[in-house]
Formats: structure tokens, sequence, C-alpha cells
């Protein structure tokens, strides 16, 4: 008998084994749980933090360059991507691709996107105008098919 009621109601196999895609807890870890290893460390470190902490420090400014890079890396968040000035010119039809991919190529030669941030803007333009042919080819497909009869 399992001590637990909802073990009961997982299906198993005639071997004992769960059936492929069954859970063996159904109802899941219990909300607010913490992974027991994680409260022992805490409980470990918690009075020795502020020493750990100060000597790591100490280690840094001695020289240490991997405790100086762990530390920078707390103090100092990873970069991000930023805003750009950046303004892509307005896509509305396909004749608008051309262009955009000469001003992205232009603001990227002359240093104001970076090379990432003109890949980016280049794959929006590719995006736009894959959309467009898509619309295109389904407003063929459509007139071809009210011509020769053949309805959806």
């Amino acid at each position: 008998m399992p001590a637990d009621s909802l073990q009961m109601q997982v299906e198993r196999n005639g071997d004992g084994q769960f059936v492929k895609g069954q859970s063996g807890n159904p109802s899941g870890r219990e909300k607010g749980s913490r992974n027991h290893a994680t409260v022992l460390a805490e409980q470990l470190f918690d009075g020795a933090s502020g020493a750990l902490a100060n000597k790591a420090l100490q280690m840094a400014l001695a020289g240490d360059a991997t405790l100086l890079r762990l530390c920078l890396g707390c103090i100092i968040a990873p970069r991000r991507h930023r805003p750009t000035a950046f303004s892509l010119p307005p896509l509305a039809t396909a004749a608008d691709g051309a262009p955009a991919m000469a001003a992205i190529a232009a603001a990227a030669s002359a240093g104001t996107l970076s090379s990432a941030e003109a890949a980016e803007f280049s794959q929006i333009v590719d995006a736009f105008l894959r959309a467009l042919e898509a619309g295109e080819i389904e407003a063929r497909l459509q007139r071809l098919e009210s011509v020769s009869g053949l309805a959806r």
C-alpha cells in the first residue's frame, strides 16, 4: 500500500513501471519548498558571509584576477543591449527594402550601428520582405483559384 494516496492514481504497466508520459509525482513539488543543499549551504555561510566577502575583496585588491573578475561581475551588471539612435526607414512596400538596407549599411560603416545591431536590423527588413512575399503568393493563388473555378 503506497504511503501517499496520490501514488495510487498514477498508472503503471504490468512490470510496475510508470506509464510513458505519466509523472510519478502528479501533484509536483510543493510551492515554496527549497532545495535541501541550498538550505544547508545558507546555514553554513550564514554567520561568515561578511568575513568571506571581506576576504574575497582583499584577495581581489591584492591581484587575484579570478576574484577581481568575480567581484566586478557582482558590482557591475553585465552589459545589455543599449537603445540606438538609428531610425529604420519606414517599410510599406517591397521597394522600401533596398533603401532600408542601404541606410543600415551606411550607419554600420559610419559607426552609428555595431555589426550586431546592423545584423538585427537587417533581419527585420528580411522578415518584412518575406511577409510581403508570402502575402503576394497567397493573393496570386486566390486569383488563380477564382479564375479556374476552384474554391477552397
